[in-house]
């Protein structure tokens, strides 16, 4: 309550200080105790008490010269000092006074001096109040703030929930209402309660006394702050995929994003639709603020945290380093490993010992498996990975388990045009060639003889330890035919089987399984001059044969068809040495002329048995230069028949030598005998000149 109001007014400071300075004043200045003090002294003390009051005003500044004082109190107290003032001077005794003071003793100015100090302290004393007094009465009564600008967003307490809306205050500042409509519009209902703190936006509008406020505007520009700062720190938002759209996925961080089915994962995703409900971090690509535009991405977190883990993981790895990791995808040829930040390759020929028939079957995705790193090549990146040089080596002791010559049972895991491979242990596989599958020459393809999964004895034919190769044969358990071949078709014998085979030098008969026969060309017929078998024979045809020779060990058996019609031995029979025989010149060669005896049969008449021997002197002549050829044919002509005669016979060799010559002679020695008998009946004297000119003249 300011001191106008106040019914017992209360003594100033300035009053209270003079008090106090006269309490101090020395006892000769003072009057004397139990004296009574005339009127003129009171009025004295009146007027020294305003002077003192007037001396301490005249130290001030000037009224305009100082601020004015916001206090009520300080204002009464120089009300009071005003009154005292007057006071004094409608005095009648204030003049004589002031004369007084003029010629006052030093005692005066002592009191002078003294007033001025209390009146000093009295200011001091005053101005402490007056700036207490102040800072109570700011807080007090303290000025509002200017009312919030339009867009300004404040965090504002529910106050109720009406049908208008939501009434909202703001601190103190004002009460505003967020429409119901604005819940209506985005599809949603109230969902605040009375004491929530929410965010609201001010508008330009106001509505039944309150001003109109927007939490969606003023949530969108906190949502549209965060992402903004998210993209220039390159910092990561949750989000939630909502919808499937062309391309990739609507991603709700706030506002709808757009995530590129590209920026998903670190490999192509191909069901986006398992991704939607979603919940996962994601990274702003790209923003367009004005146009509500704003792409975001998955990947980048990913390849940031592969390349961190990656950094830490090379700094570690080495060949020989046995680490775990985690199947992360399997193909035909391998298994890709993630070692935490980078992948590895698994190839099928190191996930186990022996063969695998799809690595699907060793491991499965997800599985957590310990590898060693066989290979690490930092520049591209790649690491090659092995999990059987974990496990033992099952060829540490195949030597001493299955020597050459040892039987073992085996499945088929392998069949390819060359053999088939036989699993005879888990990590231990043979090859049985196909040539070791059948005693037959007879070529079969494999997949004819054996299938995938057949369970065979094999027995050992050779071991490599150090190429890690196991020799099988199959047809060793069975009985070769030809270590009976002598015994069972010796030379003579008569065979029916099927030709199997053409060549250029004869045709390949199957006997049996396992033994084949060959029909040289030059055995297939006696007279006839064949060029290529395939002239008298095709595969498949069954034929009939002798069998020549038999040789065991090369594992080899000579047929003949013409033997089955010996001709030679027929005629040999037929004929016997010296006997003149009628022949037709085949052909005729420099060193004689072979002579067709017989269908299929021929003999050799050489030159020296064709011609009549000379004397040597009639040798060195010039028509004995001529050349032989032509001496042969001018005497045998071919295809004219003449009489020879057997000078030798080779029947093993199937040789007929013959002499034209010879048997010349002969028939004229056997004509003059017959001659010679006829002519000795007729005339007993004829001689052998007459026999000659009557063989001519009958010629």
């Amino acid at each position: 309550m300011s001191p106008e109001h106040d019914p017992k007014p209360q003594p100033s400071a300035a009053d209270s200080a003079t008090a106090e300075t006269f309490a101090e004043l020395p006892h000769s200045a003072a009057p004397a105790p139990g004296a009574e003090a005339p009127a003129g002294n009171a009025a004295s003390n009146a007027s020294t008490a305003g002077a003192a009051t007037g001396v301490a005003r005249a130290q001030e500044p000037p009224a305009a010269n100082r601020e004015p004082s916001l206090d009520p109190s300080s204002a009464g107290a120089n009300a009071d000092a005003s009154t005292n003032a007057d006071a004094n001077a409608s005095t009648p005794e204030s003049s004589s006074a002031a004369s007084a003071r003029a010629t006052t003793a030093p005692e005066t100015s002592e009191i002078h001096d003294a007033a001025v100090a209390a009146t000093e302290a009295a200011q001091t004393s005053e101005t402490a109040e007056t700036t207490e007094t102040m800072d109570q009465l700011l807080d007090q009564f303290s000025t509002p703030p200017p009312a919030a600008s339009e867009g300004e967003i404040f965090d504002g307490r529910v106050l109720a929930i009406t049908d208008a809306g939501v009434v909202v205050d703001v601190g103190g500042k004002f009460e505003g209402l967020v429409p119901a409509q604005e819940f209506l519009e985005s599809g949603g209902a109230i969902t605040f309660g009375e004491g929530q703190t929410i965010e609201v936006e001010r508008l330009h509008e106001q509505k039944d006394g309150y001003v109109l406020l927007s939490h969606i505007r003023a949530h969108r520009r906190r949502v549209w702050e965060r992402i903004e700062k998210s993209y220039r720190e390159h910092a990561n938002v949750t989000g939630k995929a909502t919808e499937r759209i062309k391309g990739g996925l609507v991603v709700d961080i706030g506002v709808r994003a757009f995530l590129p089915a590209s920026q998903i994962e670190l490999r192509p995703v191909h069901d986006l639709d398992a991704w939607k409900d979603r919940e996962f971090e994601v990274r702003v690509l790209k923003l367009n603020r004005k146009r509500g535009n704003v792409v975001v991405s998955r990947r980048a977190i990913l390849e940031d945290e592969q390349k961190s883990k990656r950094d830490s993981l090379v700094s570690t790895l080495a060949e020989g380093t046995v680490v775990t990791g985690r199947v992360k995808n399997i193909t035909d040829y391998g298994v890709f490993v993630d070692l935490g930040g980078m992948d590895g390759l698994l190839h099928v020929s190191d996930l186990v010992w022996g063969r695998v028939p799809h690595p699907s079957s060793i491991v499965k995705a997800g599985d957590e498996i310990q590898v060693q790193v066989l290979k690490f090549d930092k520049e591209k990146q790649r690491i090659s990975l092995g999990r059987k040089q974990l496990l033992p080596d099952p060829w540490a002791t195949v030597p001493e388990r299955f020597p050459a010559g040892t039987r073992a049972q085996g499945k088929v895991v392998g069949v390819t045009d060359y053999g088939a491979f036989v699993q005879i242990e888990p990590g231990v596989e043979g090859l049985v060639h196909v040539s070791e599958m059948s005693w037959s020459k007879r070529a079969k393809h494999p997949s004819k003889m054996v299938k995938v999964g057949d369970d065979v004895e094999v027995v050992v034919l050779d071991v490599k330890t150090d190429q890690r190769r196991i020799s099988l044969g199959l047809k060793q358990t069975q009985a070769d035919p030809w270590s009976a071949a002598a015994e069972k078709y010796p030379a003579g014998t008569l065979i029916t089987g099927k030709i199997r085979n053409l060549a250029d030098f004869g045709a390949f008969v199957e006997i049996e399984e396992g033994m084949e026969g060959l029909i040289h060309i030059s055995d297939v017929s006696w007279t006839e001059r064949i060029k290529h078998p395939s002239e008298k024979f095709k595969k498949g045809d069954t034929v009939q044969a002798k069998v020549l020779k038999v040789d065991s060990e090369n594992r080899r058996l000579s047929l003949g068809i013409k033997q089955l019609n010996d001709i030679w031995a027929n005629w040999f029979g037929a004929h016997k040495l010296n006997e003149v025989i009628r022949g037709k010149v085949a052909r005729t060669t420099d060193f004689g002329a072979f002579v067709e005896l017989a269908e299929g049969i021929e003999g050799l008449c050489h030159v020296s048995e064709i011609e009549e021997r000379r004397p040597k002197g009639d040798r060195d002549k010039p028509t004995d230069k001529a050349p032989r050829g032509a001496r042969v044919a001018a005497v045998l002509i071919q295809g004219q028949e003449y009489d020879f005669k057997i000078l030798r016979l080779e029947p093993e060799q199937h040789k007929i030598s013959l002499s034209y010559r010879a048997a010349q002679k002969q028939v004229e020695k056997r004509e003059m005998e017959t001659f010679r008998a006829a002519t000795t009946k007729s005339s007993p004297n004829a001689t052998i000149g007459d026999a000659i000119m009557a063989k001519r003249q009958s010629s």
